[in-house]
């Protein structure tokens, strides 16, 4: 029983570091995305880390057009960035779970 407990704990463990490792290589995964005319680019990381905003020259002329583009852009790329985020975590999670019958199905 101790033996379980202990194998588990130490699993546990492991899963916390691949979780921390996982997290920190999310942050050198980078995803664009651009305005449908192309007009406005920002790439964000995959922990959800804006690192640039290119903005075309056309949309400075604009204040409340290059304000929706930011928006929209920016959401978009969020959006993107938590499904990666979210679906990483989630795989080095379930490689952790201790092996309980029935759990899969749970889980889903």
């Amino acid at each position: 029983m101790f033996g379980d407990l202990m194998g588990m704990m130490g699993k546990l463990k492991e899963t916390r570091e691949k979780v921390k490792a996982t997290k920190e290589r999310l942050n050198s995964v980078m995803l664009e995305e651009k305005s449908s005319d192309n007009l406005l680019s920002v790439t964000i990381t995959a922990n959800r880390n804006l690192k640039t905003i290119q903005i075309s020259d056309d949309l400075l002329k604009d204040k409340e057009q290059l304000e929706d583009y930011l928006v929209l852009t920016i959401n978009k790329a969020i959006e993107k960035a938590t499904e990666i985020n979210e679906t990483e975590l989630a795989a080095v999670a379930k490689e952790g779970m201790p092996d309980i019958p029935g759990m899969d199905s749970f889980l889903k």
